[in-house]
């Protein structure tokens, strides 16, 4: 499926990046501070990832609920509206506490990670940047998870990190796993996974069923923004922020999420399309509610 209209995701801080060396959100005011920056920008989803607040502990990943409940609640009132979407990506089979963290805050969307991937990346000089890893995400992980999103009203988006996750997406909905309209993520850029080469898209679109929307997340520096491009003219949604690029198209670093975004919405409107605003953006993602038109 695809719509004029463009709905606009910021990624607001990610996982692991430090702080103390990048503009990071990681506090609850810092991170509803850097959504109302994006969301004026043009963003109407924001992607939340939770750190731990100690000091100097801020490039670690939280699931606290109590976390959690402070950063939605905080990014809801300073954004009318504003569709959150959780990240609950995790290593290993224990997926309890990102349940806790579904439950308390309820988000209107929710990453799906929707099948396994061999995680690596290699320094410069060959040797690994961290430890290989598998990102597991077993069928009954997944079925937990949608299981677990079914209960709190929450939109399933779907991650694919690469061709055959995303065929197997296709088999979930065949299966009864997952109902239309089924929302996609094509993951691009990470090392082990998709290349962010504009040239895929016209053929990952091939493999995708027709009740199937779908947007890119681009990781990245500067390249990323000749695949933002092409997915805007393809009809596809957007997304950038923090957790995947540090970089504007100029190849200048990024001093917020806002500038991101902006940088965003110029690519979209030079495509021809239409900024999405809270109440498009939830009926096009078909979630109930709506904020300011």
């Amino acid at each position: 499926m695809s719509n004029d209209k463009v709905v606009i995701t910021c990624a607001l801080t990610g996982v692991l990046t430090n702080p103390a060396r990048h503009p990071v959100p990681v506090t609850p005011e810092q991170m509803a501070e850097s959504a109302h920056g994006a969301f004026q920008a043009g963003a109407t989803v924001m992607h939340c990832h939770f750190r731990v607040q100690e000091p100097g502990l801020g490039y670690l990943p939280s699931w606290d609920p109590g976390v959690a409940d402070a950063v939605v609640g905080a990014i809801r009132a300073r954004c009318p509206g504003v569709i959150i979407n959780m990240s609950t990506g995790t290593v290993g089979p224990d997926i309890s506490r990102q349940i806790a963290c579904l439950e308390r805050v309820r988000p209107e969307m929710a990453a799906l990670n929707a099948g396994s991937l061999n995680y690596l990346k290699l320094r410069a000089d060959g040797t690994w940047a961290w430890p290989p890893m598998l990102f597991d995400n077993p069928v009954e992980k997944i079925q937990a998870f949608i299981d677990a999103m079914s209960r709190t009203g929450t939109v399933p988006e779907c991650e694919c990190f690469d061709t055959g996750i995303l065929r197997s997406v296709v088999l979930f909905e065949k299966a009864g796993m997952l109902e239309a309209p089924i929302h996609v993520s094509l993951v691009m850029g990470v090392a082990s996974g998709m290349p962010a080469h504009p040239a895929w898209l016209p053929l990952l679109l091939q493999e995708m069923s027709s009740s199937m929307a779908w947007q890119v997340i681009a990781i990245g520096r500067e390249e990323v923004w000749a695949l933002h491009r092409r997915a805007a003219e393809l009809g596809g949604h957007l997304r950038t922020g923090l957790e995947d690029t540090f970089y504007l198209p100029s190849g200048r670093k990024a001093s917020s999420n806002a500038e991101l975004v902006e940088a965003l919405v110029s690519v979209a409107r030079d495509a021809g399309r239409d900024i999405a605003t809270v109440g498009e953006a939830r009926d096009i993602l078909g979630i109930p509610g709506r904020g300011p038109t």
